[in-house]
């Protein structure tokens, strides 16, 4: 690293101690703080002549990268401000998202970070993170060791299934770089600490291919054996360089999402949040609403439009919260019809792969459809579910005669559109409130504005996996725990279920607002931390121990007096 924090001997004052000056340190993001320098910093740094001569508050240099953020016309141009700030001073942009959470964390993930992956190459401007290509295999050490710091979250994607977008090649490196700043932003983990990683294995995006500014190799994808000894030698290098960091797998497609995450879970501190993240939020949406309408989660009936990875996700935190309400695991998947491109998930299908065929329904049970594989619309006549969840990219896919049938058997059904982004959601909030008289409780996978309906607002909690998975990341990291756990995940769910405004006021929102996350994730945090302890995966602490180690990792973005190394 190339700066230290110290404490001042005599005041206790906690400063900062770098050895680099001039050009170098305004050329850093981590240590620059731009026109905040002190004029006794500008000496000691040879700063002097290297920045206008009036020296800015934060708080002016707040004002002034505002002002300039909401003159942008575009929500990409927005997305380009705030990644030029955060490559130039890292502090004041996360001292600035963390003052607009609401408004920002939009711009920086979805849904705009969707579009900035499809312009990647075209506004790339500066370096973020590694960029490794599959014929690097025999670098990996070299290039992780480039890196010079200590690691303690890592995001990677090969970039085949970015958000409901599809193949994006490299210009999926947005996505690591997204999640990283939210991990910061949500749960105070220090940018410094942070990677990400894009695995360049080629594309089969005909159009990134054909694409003159395209910044990744242009080959089709590679696949089989050779992609499995690549995806063997990074985890290797990954487990040599940094064998305590959390690694997490983001936005790799259905055949590889789930395969890898089961053969490296117990060799590397990893997960996959579009599986096991999506999965403990949607969760938690489900045990808010189950709370609000005074049932238990093992009465829900639920049917989930989509059979992918985060499907099957969602599915599995369901089976496993069921189980721990008191149902057999086969009675706890007998509650949740999957709903695939084909139709209803059922045994009498010969084309179901074993993660769909685990939650494949008695075909004997919808004898009466008009179809061999009946529709969303007919399940939904024949279940009522009490939970309609969306994670299958299809917009519009919750239609007004879905909404309504499953609406006349259930007073407040839950409906869930989660996929992202905007673009792909399955239904508008305000035609679900609409359609359901106000009734439906909803969250969404996307950000929405409030609903105006019969003279009230109706605010829109979203679905965020940032509610799970920097809380997940920090309470990993403060207890020391050696492998992350599906139970893991289940205790977040209820940690930030308990935090429903919903528990109070039924009419209130499933789930808190994007200006809490903060708190929600120390409160993720001590569960994981908890659970970790529980399975023996990290060591026992007193409740002051672990929160004073929870707090001490939970970094503040605010400048720090510079003294020079000696």
């Amino acid at each position: 690293m190339p700066y230290r924090i110290r404490r001042d001997a005599d005041s206790n004052e906690a400063y900062l101690e770098t050895a680099l000056s001039g050009r170098a340190l305004l050329e850093d993001p981590l240590l620059n703080k731009g026109t905040a320098f002190t004029e006794q910093e500008r000496r000691v740094f040879g700063l002097a002549g290297l920045l206008p001569p009036a020296v800015s508050s934060e708080q002016d240099q707040l004002a002034r990268n505002y002002a300039n953020y909401k003159s942008k016309t575009t929500d990409l141009e927005r997305y380009q401000c705030l990644t030029a700030l955060q490559d130039r001073n890292e502090t004041l942009f996360y001292h600035l998202l963390s003052e607009h959470l609401t408004e920002m964390v939009p711009i920086i993930y979805t849904p705009v970070v969707g579009i900035a992956c499809q312009e990647y190459s075209r506004i790339y401007h500066r370096p973020r993170g590694l960029y490794i290509s599959i014929d690097q295999q025999d670098m990996l050490d070299e290039l992780l060791a480039a890196v010079r710091r200590d690691v303690e979250v890592i995001c990677v994607t090969d970039g085949e299934r970015i958000l409901g977008l599809g193949d994006l090649g490299i210009g999926g490196m947005g996505i690591p770089i997204g999640k990283l700043s939210l991990y910061t932003v949500c749960a105070g983990i220090h940018p410094a600490t942070t990677l990400p990683i894009v695995l360049d294995v080629g594309t089969n995006n005909r159009e990134l291919l054909e694409d003159p500014l395209y910044l990744g190799r242009r080959h089709e994808r590679i696949r089989g054996d050779r992609y499995d000894a690549f995806m063997e030698a990074f985890v290797t290098a990954v487990a040599k360089r940094f064998p305590h960091a959390v690694l997490q797998w983001e936005d790799f497609a259905k055949n590889n999402a789930g395969r890898l995450l089961e053969r490296y879970r117990d060799r590397l501190c990893s997960f996959n949040d579009d599986i096991q993240g999506t999965g403990a939020v949607t969760l938690a949406a489900v045990m808010a609403a189950s709370a609000a309408t005074a049932t238990s989660i093992a009465e829900q009936r639920i049917v989930l439009l989509g059979a992918g990875s985060a499907a099957v996700g969602i599915a599995t935190q369901l089976v496993i919260a069921m189980v721990e309400s008191g149902l057999s695991p086969d009675a706890a998947r007998a509650q949740i019809c999957l709903i695939d491109s084909q139709g209803l998930v059922h045994d009498g299908r010969e084309d179901l792969d074993a993660g769909k065929r685990l939650y494949a329904q008695p075909q004997a049970l919808f004898s009466g459809s008009n179809s061999t594989i009946p529709s969303l619309l007919e399940v939904v006549r024949q279940v009522r579910p009490t939970v309609l969840i969306g994670a299958a990219a299809q917009p519009g896919a919750f239609d007004e005669q879905i909404v309504r049938e499953m609406a006349r058997h259930v007073e407040y059904p839950a409906i869930f559109p989660l996929s992202n982004p905007t673009s792909r959601c399955e239904a508008l909030p305000e035609d679900l409130v609409r359609w359901t008289d106000a009734r439906a409780l909803i969250a969404t996978g996307s950000p929405f504005a409030p609903v105006e309906y019969a003279g009230r607002s109706i605010p829109i909690p979203q679905c965020n996996n940032a509610f799970i998975f920097p809380g997940l990341g920090l309470g990993v990291l403060a207890s020391g725990a050696a492998r992350i756990t599906d139970a893991m995940f289940v205790a977040a769910a209820r940690a930030l279920s308990g935090l429903s405004p919903a528990l109070a006021d039924a009419s209130a929102p499933l789930l808190p607002t994007v200006e809490q996350v903060r708190e929600a994730s120390r409160h993720v945090a001590l569960a994981v931390a908890r659970e970790a302890e529980r399975a023996d995966l990290a060591p026992a602490m007193t409740d002051e121990e672990l929160i004073h180690r929870i707090d001490e990792k939970m970094w503040t973005p605010r400048y720090l007096p510079y003294r020079r190394a000696s």
